[in-house]
């Protein structure tokens, strides 16, 4: 028989609680995300939850520290460690991105964090640093790298990185704003492949083609 949620290590607590809020942050938002229904689904006093996190932003932030920016971090150590040619890590890159939405609620998130930022502008602020500034780090590097490599043309790499992120991080935030009101089903993996192909046409030089 298994022991009930409440008896389980304490260690093991915070970590369950991230989980529950982060179900909870995807589904209702921050401002009707309510304490009470986390620790519910945690399987813990609302008390209990308090012993770990003194409010809700503070526990968004670990949501954000402990479930998101893990799947970011691997990601990035993946993506330097290959030693691929610029082409194919931005196809591998493309790939794993589509497979951390399927893993993680990023897009619902996200989206929570776009449509709350002006009530909650502290919410955004840790998106930013956590999670999307680590992220175009991330690719601005890898292309500043390929740049002196030869593989891509000179201009400016943070545009560029933008260039590469708008159309995949609209395709998030579609699949999660109009496909549920009945907007026409995308498949971001087919997007990813299409994007790759089309975006490495205008990034790489003439040597590296």
């Amino acid at each position: 028989m298994k022991s009930p949620r409440w008896q389980r290590r304490a260690e093991d607590r915070p970590r369950e609680i991230c989980a529950a809020a982060l179900e909870v942050f995807a589904e209702k938002g921050f401002a009707a995300a309510k304490l009470e229904e986390i620790a519910k689904r945690a399987g813990v006093s609302k008390g209990t939850l308090y012993l770990y996190f003194e409010d809700k932003e503070q526990l968004f932030r670990a949501v954000v520290r402990n479930t998101v920016v893990p799947n970011v971090e691997n990601l990035q150590a993946a993506l330097i460690q290959t030693g691929l040619p610029f082409a194919d890590l931005i196809r591998l890159f493309l790939s794993q991105f589509v497979a951390m939405t399927g893993q993680v609620p990023v897009g619902a998130v996200a989206k929570m964090v776009i449509s709350e930022s002006r009530n909650f502008p502290k919410l955004a602020k840790v998106w930013h640093d956590e999670v999307v500034s680590k992220g175009l780090g991330t690719i601005r590097a890898l292309i500043e790298m390929a740049q002196a490599k030869g593989e891509v043309r000179q201009g400016d790499a943070r545009l560029y990185t933008f260039t590469l992120m708008g159309p995949m991080l609209m395709g998030v935030i579609y699949r999660e704003t109009l496909e549920p009101i009945g907007g026409e089903p995308l498949d971001l993996a087919a997007l990813a492949s299409q994007h790759a192909d089309a975006v490495l046409a205008g990034l790489l030089t003439e040597e590296a083609r």
